[in-house]
């Protein structure tokens, strides 16, 4: 498929892109204008397609992060059609090991899971790993933020997708080493910007 320029190769073991999550690389490009020095982290990367898209706009070395090897495979894939292999590394690994103790970062970008768990049968033709974020939709967040906030360089931020308002509001009102700063509301979703508290 074609994301917002670029093409995207990935099959059904991988949550099909949605054109309007390019949302979030566009904000994220601009963020980056103004962001410190350093790499871009993307958690839950499926294909790639969001922090590539960024980087192809701003260019920074990106680290994508995702648990599933067969969207790791794509995320490479689809960083060398981009011309951007020698930007990019991609790992398969789970949050926890997402990144190294002393690493930063200038942005962390994150597409978690979030659909609440009770919902996932409204969506029969994505993988139910790639939305299932728990009972509220927001497990998944919940550990991206964890890993994100002390990865963070000064000046650095985290933007977030989630399903609607009403669940930013409510990780906003949970969050303790990060402050909600802009939500952007998308045709599909949320688009959230958090700094350091």
């Amino acid at each position: 498929m074609t994301f917002a320029g670029l093409r995207i190769a990935y099959d059904e073991r991988v949550l099909a892109p949605r054109t309007w999550t390019a949302l979030q690389a566009e904000w994220a490009a601009d963020v980056l204008d103004e962001a410190p020095d350093g790499p871009v982290l993307e958690l839950c990367s499926g294909a790639g397609q969001i922090g590539l898209l960024a980087i192809s706009r701003r260019p920074r070395r990106l680290v994508c992060v995702d648990d599933s090897a067969v969207a790791c495979s794509y995320a490479r894939r689809n960083a060398e059609a981009a011309g951007l292999g020698d930007l990019v590394e991609v790992r398969e690994r789970d949050l926890a090991h997402a990144a190294a103790p002393d690493e930063r970062f200038a942005l962390v970008l994150a597409d978690p899971p979030w659909v609440p768990t009770a919902d996932t049968d409204r969506h029969p033709a994505d993988p139910p790993e790639a939305i299932d974020g728990g009972p509220d939709g927001l497990d998944v967040a919940r550990a991206c933020l964890r890993v994100a906030a002390p990865l963070l360089l000064p000046g650095a931020s985290v933007l977030l997708q989630l399903g609607t308002r009403e669940q930013a509001d409510t990780l906003a009102a949970q969050l303790t080493d990060l402050v909600l700063t802009e939500v952007r509301q998308g045709e599909g979703g949320v688009v959230v910007l958090l700094g350091a508290g």
